[in-house]
């Protein structure tokens, strides 16, 4: 486990409360967009040691409400001893996750060592492998959404680029999360484009960010099949 930064305060990471996100290194897909390469493709720069997170951690009891864990995709490598310390200190843990490893995802939640998680849906299942930038395992993906919408705080997301993801595709993931969970999930989050950030495709850099108005406009395309939709730009 390569833990490669940490955002010491959060208001919008833990919805509703006030968190710190780390980021740990490694990544198996490789989605053009990814602003976060360095965690991905590169080996890191700054690597902090569990003993010196663990250690800020302790000074900020009482300050802080909950603990993030990101990355790249954290449940390649996040450690069950690590998050056994970091509950035994009483903070809760959101985990954001690409939904590859439904077991460890599993078996994090059934020994209570997960109270969030945000799981990326990267693009409707015919544009999956595309907008992942690898062969995806299509039925780890399916388990991680029946596992995350059991939980009672969740959200599934997609980041948004505008040549990439269209009103049909929403409408798409929509039904196909339906068809998963027999019900509409709880949340669901489309996150806007930025061309700012060291992405895996350079060719990203010079690409215009997603609109406010484009993502109102899937919005709408979504608001059929989850209870609550929301845009983010």
């Amino acid at each position: 486990m390569k833990i490669c930064g940490i955002q010491k305060t959060t208001l919008i990471d833990y919805p509703g409360k006030v968190a710190c996100t780390i980021f740990l290194y490694g990544c198996n897909f490789r989605c053009g967009f990814c602003y976060n390469a360095g965690l991905v493709t590169e080996e890191p720069e700054i690597e902090y040691t569990v003993k010196e997170i663990l250690s800020f951690l302790q000074q900020r009891v009482g300050k802080l409400d909950a603990i993030c864990i990101t990355g790249g995709e954290p449940l390649l490598t996040l450690d069950k001893e690590f998050l056994k310390q970091i509950k035994s200190m009483g903070y809760l843990v959101k985990i954001d996750t690409n939904g590859t490893s439904p077991d460890k995802l599993q078996k994090y939640i059934e020994e209570k060592l997960v109270d969030y998680v945000a799981m990326d849906i990267k693009n409707s299942k015919e544009k999956y492998n595309k907008t992942a930038g690898v062969e995806v395992n299509i039925e780890d993906i399916e388990k991680s959404i029946k596992i995350i919408s059991d939980l009672d705080d969740y959200e599934f997301r997609t980041t948004v680029i505008e040549d990439l993801h269209t009103k049909e595709d929403v409408v798409k993931i929509g039904k196909w999360l339906n068809s998963l969970i027999k019900e509409k999930p709880k949340k669901y989050f489309l996150q806007g484009f930025k061309s700012a950030g060291n992405f895996i495709d350079k060719e990203y850099s010079n690409k215009s960010n997603t609109t406010e108005k484009y993502l109102i406009e899937l919005k709408k395309s979504g608001e059929e099949y989850f209870k609550k939709v929301e845009a983010r730009w």
